[in-house]
């Protein structure tokens, strides 16, 4: 994998893990509601059930592309399309409401789970996989490559937003500095898309 790959898989990976989406919500209402600490079990099932995630992904995805490449063109199109959207609704979001959670929190278990169920993790499995696995490197290193970048990327990414539950909350909750931070979250993601484009 060379250096401009590597880099844009990781601004990917960075602005895909912490712009809005189901998971950051739910871990920053998991925050806010029952701390860090135990939050931590949801945490780690996000990361690690989505690289998990990416990996099959990968490995059927790269096999698939290796017999039909122009597949692989297609996906690309189709994930950028898509990324173009969130970016579009992650600049013009509203800020969020403030909701209360009862019960517990998530389980490693049943985060890891949910990724599966999580349009947002599918969407990051496949343009990830199709726009920057080292198809050189055989279908399974590939595939475990970019699956270990983007959960070293991810779980530091997301324990921002149970840590913002935890203390910040209100601070999300105020439009201008949820629009600038929404509007460089959807900027990161669109110039992600260059070398994948290119």
């Amino acid at each position: 994998m060379n250096i401009e790959i590597l880099i844009a898989l990781v601004g990917f990976a960075f602005a895909s893990s912490i712009t809005p989406g189901p998971n950051n919500l739910m871990l920053m209402a998991s925050g806010a509601n029952y701390g860090l600490r135990r939050t931590i079990p949801h945490m780690l099932g996000i990361s690690i059930g989505h690289a998990f995630m990416v990996v099959m992904v990968g490995v059927v995805l790269l096999r698939v592309f290796e017999t039909y490449p122009a597949l692989n063109i297609l996906l690309k199109v189709l994930s950028a399309s898509y990324m173009l959207w969130l970016a579009w609704k992650i600049a013009t979001a509203l800020p969020p409401e403030a909701k209360d959670v009862t019960g517990k929190p998530f389980t490693f278990l049943q985060a890891a789970a949910f990724q599966w169920v999580n349009p947002k993790a599918w969407f990051m499995a496949i343009t990830a996989i199709s726009a920057y696995a080292p198809q050189s490197m055989g279908v399974f290193a590939g595939s475990l490559i970019v699956a270990a970048i983007f959960s070293a990327t991810n779980l530091p990414s997301i324990t921002i937003w149970a840590w913002m539950g935890v203390q910040v909350r209100r601070w999300l909750g105020t439009a201008r500095r949820l629009r600038t931070f929404n509007v460089s979250m959807a900027v990161l993601l669109v110039v992600s898309l260059y070398p994948m484009l290119t």
